[in-house]
């Protein structure tokens, strides 16, 4: 019996995994299409400030690279450390980032840059200042309605644009319409899962992927269930099905935990550290 449930939860793990491989590789695929439709605003806006949440920084360049900077504390010399790495493609970002996060960060960086008070006309992209941030705040009117109403049609088109500010606008808009599209491929693929792996969870019952004080995350027969109190709250909030998790988890993140719930329960599942080794070495 415990041998059968060793290899039920076997599967579970390699489907988990094999889950979220496909996961990043559609992740990865979506943001850089997104990235070569706004390849030349990010241009003329001369780059974005995407996050600057101190330690938290992320920018793009002008040139459609990433810079993202972290800080690490050097036990040696007690101080902590700026740490900026250059990502090169939306690929490798969706490994460090929630690919929902980062359409969210471009459309608040569109917003904040459109509704921003001062001169940014006359601010020329090649003359700003690439070394610690990108996009200098733009000014103008308010066209964020036009935006909205672009994002709500669902598939929005690209126009074609003259002025920093109209770059902003639809940039917004498109950031919205690819986060919200990011959710549903991201609530598909938990539920293609949850398709995918009940007839084992009949015979190997809860796993438990995330408990604490505040949240609570489970795969069982019925599926991905759980219960989380949002920042700012004291209520818990239910979290029903695929629709609900993604708005608090990264799926990559949920299909890794849940890997790891298996092995912890059951050692025995996953290879040890000398066979994976052993492994490679024939590879």
């Amino acid at each position: 019996m415990d041998r059968q449930r060793n290899d039920l939860l076997a599967e579970m793990a390699r489907d988990a995994a094999l889950e979220r491989s496909e996961f990043l590789v559609r992740a990865g695929e979506q943001l850089e299409r997104f990235l070569r439709d706004q390849a030349d605003r990010i241009r003329e806006l001369g780059g974005l400030t995407l996050i600057d949440d101190d330690p938290d920084y992320l920018a793009i360049a002008p040139d459609g690279t990433f810079r993202s900077r972290s800080r690490v504390y050097d036990e040696a010399t007690g101080e902590w450390q700026s740490d900026t790495e250059i990502i090169e493609t939306g690929g490798e970002l969706v490994e460090l980032y929630n690919p929902a996060d980062v359409f969210q960060a471009f459309a608040d960086a569109a917003r904040e840059g459109v509704w921003a008070d001062g001169e940014g006309d006359d601010v020329e992209g090649d003359d700003r200042d690439t070394d610690d941030g990108f996009g200098a705040p733009i000014a103008g009117a308010d066209p964020y309605a036009a935006a909205a109403d672009q994002w709500a049609a669902g598939q929005p088109e690209v126009p074609e644009v003259d002025t920093p500010e109209d770059a902003a606008a639809a940039l917004f808009g498109l950031a919205l319409d690819f986060q919200e599209r990011s959710q549903r491929a991201e609530a598909g693929l938990l539920e293609q899962f949850e398709n995918a792996s009940s007839a084992l969870m009949s015979r190997v019952g809860t796993v438990v992927i995330v408990d604490d004080l505040d949240e609570h995350l489970e795969l069982a027969g019925a599926g991905f269930r759980g219960q989380v109190i949002p920042e700012g709250e004291s209520q818990w909030t239910d979290l029903t099905g695929p629709d609900d998790v993604v708005r608090f988890y990264d799926p990559t993140d949920v299909f890794g935990d849940l890997a790891d719930a298996i092995a912890d329960a059951f050692p025995g599942v996953a290879p040890d550290a000398d066979s994976a080794d052993e492994d490679d070495d024939r590879g």
